[in-house]
């Protein structure tokens, strides 16, 4: 857990303006932000017709399926780097 102090950021996602209080940077927060905003368009311009909780759980879907794909390409690379020593 970070010892940064925290702080709050404002920020509109789907145009919708939330409070987001951590201890990244406000930049850091502005660009997570930015991604599900998105993610939220990218989804909503191929399935017009979701409602706002579906659009919004299946952002968090796609957002943590990309992740985990992420981590596991990480984990590859690190074993191969370990292998290689």
């Amino acid at each position: 857990m970070s010892n940064r102090p925290k702080s709050k950021t404002t920020v509109d996602i789907y145009s919708q303006q939330y409070s987001i209080i951590g201890s990244e940077s406000t930049s850091h927060i502005r660009a997570v932000a930015s991604i599900v905003d998105d993610k939220m368009r990218e989804i909503n311009s191929k399935n017009p017709s979701l409602d706002i909780n579906k659009l919004a759980v299946l952002t968090a879907v796609n957002v943590v399926h990309d992740y985990l794909k992420l981590k596991e390409d990480y984990e590859k690379l690190e074993k191969q780097l370990i292998e290689k020593d």
